[in-house]
């Protein structure tokens, strides 16, 4: 019998945690324990914190990867001592949108990203261990540190957002934010063949991060117009990535791009957005909006960062212990933090 005590954190309230303790004696059929390396903070935990009621459980710290210390029967993809990350599983299927032909859609998959599907754990990674199917955990390879396992999840977001909107190579790329997501991005982009990628981010540090990965077109938001301008010939972006998440930015991105050229929405927005309908019809603007992801992004994500590919390193600016969640949470949410990506490591 395998019995242990796990602590995790929970959602009580606006801008307000609690904490919770579970005894877990046995996993259930099909069913895994990770003891907890690292969870990583995501811009949708702090949300999630400060509304107090918005996300499912599962999803409050969904960012994580850690250790498989118990399996239940049935388990055949992980083994007792193997180093996993939070993820999602195939297509299932047999779905409404598998049966259709569209396992891409499939809607297992988007529950499970969701943390609304029937096997969805009771509470997120802001924990010591946690309790998931073997859906849920996707094996690490020994070339991938554990730092490195920690950004997964959002290499896998960003990593779906760039295959869906499968730009031509050559591309004329704007890349809008700087940070984790746009950075991830960016990456991801030049690697599908962009030919000219210019990254836009206000913040000075984060434009030093962008540059120290590679990217030589860094920019402030005051002089991209210019700057696309010279690069495109007059004619705007190819494909624009807005990864900035800010409402009133939906329809000033739209006008970087050229007639015929790419939208792509991945920042996510928490209030309504106002655009020129007429503005994009005329110019055949086609827009690609991006949630999570599917089981395929995770192993290419994860081959990514084990190729060197992609670079996550700099991205990770601090870790800290579980009691310290709030405190990060808050900083995190003032606007005035110089933090990218922040881990909680449950062992300290």
């Amino acid at each position: 019998m395998t019995s242990a005590e796990s602590t995790f954190l929970t959602v009580a309230g606006p801008s307000q945690l609690q904490q919770g303790r579970e005894t877990l004696t046995d996993p259930g059929p099909g069913r895994v324990f990770v003891d907890i390396t690292y969870t990583g903070v995501c811009g949708t935990d702090v949300h999630g914190y400060t509304d107090g009621s918005m996300l499912p459980p599962a999803v409050f710290g969904h960012e994580w990867t850690g250790t498989v210390s118990a399996i239940g029967t049935g388990v055949t993809t992980v083994a007792v001592g193997q180093r996993v990350v939070g993820g999602v599983g195939p297509a299932c299927g047999h779905c409404a949108q598998c049966v259709a032909g569209h396992a891409r859609q499939c809607d297992t998959v988007f529950a499970e990203a969701n943390g609304v599907d029937p096997e969805a754990p009771a509470h997120g990674a802001f924990s010591t261990r946690v309790d998931v199917s073997q859906r849920r955990v996707i094996p690490v390879p020994d070339e991938v540190t554990d730092i490195e396992a920690a950004l997964v999840e959002p290499t896998a977001v960003t990593f779906h957002a760039v295959r869906r909107t499968a730009a031509e190579h050559g591309a004329v790329v704007v890349v809008q934010g700087a940070g984790p997501i746009g950075l991830l991005t960016a990456q991801h982009a030049r690697n599908a063949g962009a030919g000219h990628l210019i990254v836009s981010e206000p913040s000075a540090a984060r434009r030093e991060v962008a540059t120290g990965l590679g990217f030589a077109d860094v920019v402030a938001p005051r002089d991209l117009r210019t700057r696309l301008g010279v690069v495109s010939n007059g004619l705007g972006a190819d494909v624009f990535y807005e990864c900035a998440g800010v409402a009133s930015l939906l329809q000033p991105s739209a006008e970087f791009v050229r007639r015929g050229g790419t939208l792509a929405l991945l920042g996510f927005p928490l209030t309504e957005s106002t655009v020129s309908y007429g503005d994009w019809q005329q110019r055949e603007l086609r827009v690609v909006s991006s949630l999570a992801y599917n089981h395929e992004d995770f192993v290419g994500a994860i081959r990514s960062i084990a190729s060197g590919r992609v670079d996550v390193t700099p991205l990770h600016t601090g870790t800290f212990a579980l009691d310290d969640l709030a405190t990060i949470l808050d900083e995190l949410d003032s606007g005035k933090s110089n933090h990218a990506k922040v881990l909680i490591d449950p062992r300290r």
